[in-house]
């Protein structure tokens, strides 16, 4: 038997048959089962049909055995889950003569019947949206098929069959172009086609996070098949080769300019305080307060003064010329240096 058609009325695409009169003017009830639909061997389990308060009886029936009789109670218990009590379940109600239609298809399942395989991401755990990721399930036992079961409250399945891997048998699950809806926790089964409602222990959890896109430019470089590569990378380093060198020049700018204003600065310092040194020892004495002190003079130059007596000669005598100026002129001396 295929599994594809027991997946889709699992998924509440078959609407079911119902061979007694319906009134289409009565609503389907609701079935549920308690604790829930995938239960260990052994464990119980109780089918709920949920109808209106006017319900007088009930029908509550697994498909493929005979129609069972009405009864009043809405449940069915069953103390131990074997698995000729596994299957699909329906149910109605009656209110006087007329039934309900019959409610959505409940899959009652068996597992842990045989031994779990194990479950895997081929493409990560962590992918962007719109990528597509790959679950590879796998098991020694060489099981017909897999089903993929994914947890968000209401179990969803997806049932894929198997190919022979390394002494066992695998699956692969392709979920195409993800997004927030395919993030969740993931689990695989066993199953083989004669039972297809006996399953094996679930196997280890795989936790799916899809991240959401915010930049395009972000996206289109994870699909290089949607257009040509963007450049932003490119730009950003080429940025920083620029940047790093123009920074490390400035910084290296303002230490010479940090270490140009100390030097000044210490200049100006030691002026200043030979200033006050000056003004504290006062002029010596006899000296303008204005001229620079003996000790910081220049060497003294030897000077010699020599007076010049200018005379002018008078016409006299042969014999006896006169010698005594005529007029003695005014003076002058003059400074002679010897360098």
């Amino acid at each position: 038997m295929s599994l594809l058609l027991p997946m889709l009325l699992f998924l509440g695409f078959y609407p079911g048959q119902n061979t007694q009169e319906q009134n289409g003017n009565l609503s389907p009830p609701l079935i549920t089962a308690l604790p829930g639909s995938l239960v260990p061997p052994k464990q119980p389990v109780t089918i709920l049909c949920r109808g209106p308060k006017q319900a007088e009886a009930y029908k509550i029936t697994r498909v493929g055995s005979p129609e069972p009789q009405e009864r009043k109670a809405n449940t069915v218990a069953f103390p131990e889950l074997s698995p000729d009590l596994v299957g699909p379940y329906h149910c109605s109600y009656k209110i006087g003569e007329d039934w309900s239609p019959l409610s959505n298809l409940l899959y009652l399942v068996m597992t842990e019947a045989y031994e779990k395989p194990s479950l895997s991401s081929m493409t990560g755990t962590v992918v962007a949206a719109g990528e597509n990721v790959k679950l590879q399930c796998f098991s020694k036992v060489n099981f017909e098929a897999f089903i993929l079961i994914k947890n968000n409250g209401s179990h969803t399945f997806q049932e894929q069959s198997s190919t022979p891997q390394d002494r066992g048998a695998q699956a692969i699950f392709l979920l195409s172009h993800v997004s927030s809806v395919q993030a969740g926790t993931y689990r695989c089964c066993g199953v083989f086609n004669q039972g297809p409602f006996v399953w094996s222990q679930p196997s280890n959890q795989v936790q799916l996070q899809v991240k959401e896109a915010t930049d395009p430019d972000a996206t289109e470089s994870k699909h290089p098949t949607a257009g040509p590569p963007t450049q932003t990378s490119k730009e950003k380093r080429l940025g920083l080769l620029i940047g790093v060198p123009v920074a490390s020049g400035l910084l290296l700018l303002l230490l010479l300019l940090l270490l140009l204003v100390c030097c000044c600065r210490k200049a100006r310092n030691n002026a200043a305080s030979k200033e006050r040194r000056l003004e504290a020892a006062g002029p010596t004495e006899g000296q303008s307060p204005f001229l620079p002190q003996a000790s910081e003079a220049p060497d003294p130059q030897e000077v010699t003064y020599c007076q010049l007596t200018c005379s002018v000669p008078q016409q006299g005598t042969a014999g006896s010329p006169s010698l005594v100026p005529r007029q003695t002129q005014t003076s002058e001396y003059a400074t002679l240096a010897l360098r």
